[in-house]
């Protein structure tokens, strides 16, 4: 595959200089430069981690936002804000960005099983939606510490991040410590990584 340019692709959805655009690229921008720190860290370690793919996917991890209905950050489609990785899915699929359509679907919350489609009556398609590659691990990870609805702020510690996953239950919390035990040292020169 060519490499892409997110911006260009982000810029087929969204108009630059409105507030959605502002938000999405914003936050993304924030997750990519943890991410790409993360995949930096590991690939020094001599982990096999694609960086590059990491920066662009992180960029776009946010792309089906425009879908659905959020008006705290300016989203005004009709779908629930939990469809924005399925909807970001659909989108880049359709340009035949099959790797980066994956990294969509599967960083919402710590990744979300058919189990949790189950129990909490979620009004997705019923299939596994967990990172899967290493790559798609790092952007779910970084996601983690950054708001839409706070764009700029400083990220998260870890005991924030994992507060607001503690709602979806348990298991979500486990895939949450289990990247964190990955990649926590990795990312601590730019999260307070203390559990």
């Amino acid at each position: 595959m060519s490499v892409i340019n997110s911006i260009e692709i982000i810029e087929k959805y969204y108009t630059p200089g409105t507030p959605l655009f502002t938000v999405l690229v914003e936050h993304s921008r924030q997750v990519a430069d943890l991410a790409v720190t993360i995949a930096h860290n590991l690939a020094a370690r001599g982990e096999a981690v694609d960086v590059a793919f990491v920066g662009r996917a992180a960029m776009l991890h946010d792309i089906g936002i425009v879908r659905v209905d959020a008006p705290s950050i300016h989203c005004t489609g009709s779908e629930p804000y939990i469809c924005h990785g399925v909807l970001g899915r659909q989108m880049l699929d359709e340009l035949g960005l099959h790797d980066y359509a994956l990294v969509c679907e599967r960083h919402t919350g710590a990744g979300i099983t058919i189990a949790d489609i189950d129990n909490q009556q979620l009004p997705l398609p019923r299939r596994d939606m967990v990172p899967v590659s290493v790559e798609e691990q790092i952007v779910c990870y970084a996601d983690k510490f950054y708001s839409k609805t706070h764009v700029g702020a400083p990220p998260r510690d870890v005991a924030t991040a994992r507060g607001k996953l503690e709602r979806f239950g348990q298991a979500t919390l486990a895939r949450f410590d289990a990247m964190h035990a990955r990649f926590g040292a990795a990312a601590a020169s730019i999260i307070a990584c203390g559990v």
